[in-house]
């Protein structure tokens, strides 16, 4: 007995292959919507905070200088900065406090440092107990 057969008793081949139209008509009808919808999505905004200028400086600051090849000196007052391993950093910062945790610590790194080196003496210092800490900003004026 044959597969298929027709009227007249001939064999029909099936067909096998497959039929693309209604799969373009969908592709088409999405490509419209996602061109439509596309201009009525709001692009999230990130409000970033900005440096304001502070009333008035310290009078006594401790600040930790990262230079590029992640040496770190510690400077006090302006004055020349004098070089101190990393495992002996937060000693050193203790002892210019004298006991009080109000005087505040600025670190400054150089552009080209890595956020990793700055982030590993913000910890150390931030494990030590010290609670004034923060990151020197350039300002856009200068």
């Amino acid at each position: 007995m044959p597969a298929v057969t027709g009227r007249g008793g001939r064999r029909r081949r099936t067909i096998s292959e497959i039929n693309m139209v209604p799969f373009i008509d969908v592709m088409l009808v999405l490509l419209i919507i996602f061109m439509v919808s596309a201009p009525l999505i709001t692009t999230g905004l990130v409000d970033l905070p900005t440096v304001g200028k502070s009333k008035q400086r310290p009078e006594h600051v401790i600040e930790v200088v990262v230079a590029g090849d992640e040496a770190l000196r510690v400077r006090v007052d302006g004055q020349d900065p004098a070089p101190v391993p990393l495992r002996q950093l937060a000693a050193r910062v203790r002892d210019l406090q004298a006991g009080s945790a109000e005087v505040p610590v600025v670190i400054s790194a150089d552009r080209q440092v890595k956020y990793e080196a700055v982030v590993r003496v913000m910890d150390t210092l931030q494990r030590a107990g010290v609670l004034r800490v923060g990151l020197a900003v350039k300002s856009s004026g200068g």
